[in-house]
């Protein structure tokens, strides 16, 4: 700044130590001399090991002193200031098992032998789709998605966060860190919330259940798991350390198998003798205690689909041996297992969020049109942040459903977006595609976006780009849950 450089060309000479006290006092009062400053900048004092900061330091005092600034001299640098690989560090043996970690559910075996090729999710092998000879990715996936939703299917979802939360506040912390309302959720019952951060954006979301008055099971997803263990610590640890509440990791500690579609609850019922399974009795977001096959199981009635689900966890050390029972209980419903591709596929049927696809951090649940959950009555993180002025903004990106009238056409997701088929460059963007695929069950292509105003633009028209083509693929912005919007299938 022009007071800094005022202050440098005040000095006098002066041969005593530097001090931070001496620092503070260059700058502000200008007295100290070009030795004290070189000194200064000798001692790398910064963030950065004086390797970079110090070069602004050098080009001043050149400029001062009237030379060269190569005349002035190479700073002392405190190591390390030159990136060396984390093979120097760790040694020449380390391979890329032991650089990042492979995690592996219970019943990875089972889908190595099945065929299914596999996906990263974090740190986890997660199986992609389950081929039978001669299919490719499209095949499988659309039988996967078709034989769910008329028959039955089944999903390794060992991989979510799991974390359980207790103590005589935990109901108060959780009423904290989600938007929406827990103090009043009744034992045996689940609820989905969504957190935010302190800006008010979209942080992660999934269900909770209430095991009992002071003890509860959150489900994470399973990237931000880690995320959200360390989000509640760290507010239960520096910002509440008044609430007694108690969090553990136990997302290795189950194996859990989604059981889902039209004959779930028959299949469930072979495997499981003690727990009335009925509609009436087994509500959807509700969660019981049993056993499947002679196994202690919690099982929780919460679908990622939009269909009728039975969630089963139990022991991890049982994965395996619970799937397997689960297959042969659905043979003659011809159950399919199915993978990553087909969930992703019949969540954006009913548009359930994946945060980190539909979402960016820069998303509200207001824009996610997830407005309905924000409480009225409450404080909780990120409430404030939901009122400023550019979180109100009418021309917010906000979420919502896309039709390509040609009906063949699937978008490509990251797409973006303009209001003109034909704009000029550069054109501009009012969005872009954040999910996309083809509905086997609906017979056409589906698609999510985020797309400024988009809550009341339904019904427009609207042109997406393809890279290397001349004509822009047209869509009409419509509602995002494209299958059983009334959720009848759900509660069944």
């Amino acid at each position: 700044s022009r007071k800094y450089a005022y202050a440098l060309r005040q000095f006098v000479d002066m041969q005593e130590d530097v001090t931070a006290y001496d620092i503070w006092l260059a700058v502000n009062e200008g007295y100290q001399s070009h030795q004290i400053l070189h000194r200064y900048i000798q001692l790398g004092i910064g963030t950065d090991q004086g390797k970079l900061g110090n070069v602004n330091g050098m080009g001043i005092l050149s400029d001062i002193r009237g030379v060269n600034i190569g005349s002035v001299g190479a700073t002392t640098f405190r190591p390390v200031y030159t990136p060396i690989t984390f093979g120097s560090i760790a040694g020449s043996d380390i391979g890329p098992e032991l650089y990042a970690p492979i995690r592996k559910t219970p019943i990875h075996q089972w889908h190595v032998e099945a065929g299914a090729p596999f996906e990263n999710v974090g740190e986890w092998k997660r199986p992609w789709y389950y081929p039978k000879p001669g299919e490719t990715i499209d095949d499988a996936v659309n039988r996967e998605c078709l034989t769910t939703r008329n028959s039955a299917g089944v999903f390794d979802q060992s991989t979510l966060g799991k974390i359980d939360i207790q103590g005589p506040d935990a109901a108060e912390f959780l009423n904290r860190v989600y938007m929406n309302n827990w103090l009043k959720l009744g034992i045996g019952r689940c609820r989905y919330g969504i957190m935010l951060g302190e800006n008010g954006m979209v942080l992660d979301d999934g269900v909770t259940a209430r095991l009992s008055e002071n003890h509860f099971q959150m489900f994470t997803t399973t990237g931000g798991a880690a995320t959200v263990m360390t989000w509640l610590e760290n507010w239960s640890q520096t910002e509440w350390p008044e609430l007694k509440v108690y969090f553990t990791s136990i997302t290795d500690h189950w194996s859990t198998m989604s059981v889902v579609g039209p004959n779930a609850r028959s299949i469930v019922s072979k495997l499981c003798n003690d727990i009335d399974l009925s509609a009436e009795e087994f509500p959807f977001m509700s969660f019981r205690e049993g056993t499947v096959s002679g196994v202690p199981a919690r099982i929780f009635r919460v679908s990622f689909t939009g269909e009728s689900s039975f969630e089963i966890n139990v022991n991890s050390n049982y994965g395996r041996y619970i799937w397997e029972a689960i297959m042969e209980a659905g043979e003659e419903y011809n159950i399919t297992p199915w993978g990553t591709e087909s969930t992703h596929l019949m969540r954006a049927e009913k548009a359930y969020l994946i945060v980190g696809q539909d979402t960016d951090g820069s998303v509200t649940p207001v824009d996610s049109g997830m407005d309905r959950m924000i409480s009225k009555t409450k404080d909780f993180i990120g409430k404030r942040s939901l009122s400023r002025p550019d979180s109100v903004r009418e021309d917010r990106k906000q979420l919502v459903g896309l039709l390509t009238e040609d009906s063949t056409k699937v978008l490509p997701e990251g797409g973006q977006i303009t209001q003109n088929p034909h704009e000029s460059i550069p054109a501009a963007m009012i969005g872009h595609v954040t999910s996309s695929y083809w509905s086997a069950n609906l017979n056409r292509s589906i698609a999510m976006a985020v797309i400024k105003g988009g809550h009341v633009r339904m019904g427009e028209k609207v042109y997406i780009y393809i890279r290397d083509e001349n004509n822009p693929i047209s869509a009409i912005i419509a509602n995002p849950v494209f299958y059983d919007p009334e959720g009848v299938r759900l509660h069944a």
